[in-house]
């Protein structure tokens, strides 16, 4: 019953969950790994919980139709560091990818992409 009631904070869910990842696209596996896990261990009555979920579901829904994200999040997620006094491990991952995102949101909005065609 729970798990029905997440999915109505995540519409990307089944986008996300049936990515078709290449072989040797570990990041992104465990990426996808991390979303199941922490949107199906979260505490629904927690205000800040439900709005980190829709966070990361529009993340990885964003990752999967945005390759210049994927590459981006690719090599930062590489960097990410976490306290070993962290108590949630899964919590402090989810904030960085959402982190990852917003950064890459301020970035792109202040570049402008002009593509050229030979």
């Amino acid at each position: 019953m729970n798990n029905k009631l997440v999915l109505n904070y995540c519409p990307n869910f089944h986008k996300i969950v049936n990515f078709d990842i290449e072989e040797d696209d570990a990041i992104s596996r465990k990426l996808i790994q991390v979303y199941q896990d922490y949107i199906f261990n979260i505490d629904l009555a927690n205000v800040e919980e439900t709005k980190l979920v829709m966070e990361i579901d529009k993340v990885l829904s964003r990752y999967i139709d945005d390759y210049e994200f994927r590459k981006n999040l690719r090599i930062s997620m590489l960097q990410v560091k976490i306290k070993k006094s962290c108590t949630n491990i899964l919590k402090a991952i989810v904030e960085s990818i959402v982190a990852i995102f917003d950064n890459y949101e301020e970035y792109t909005t202040r570049n402008v992409y002009i593509s050229r065609w030979i």
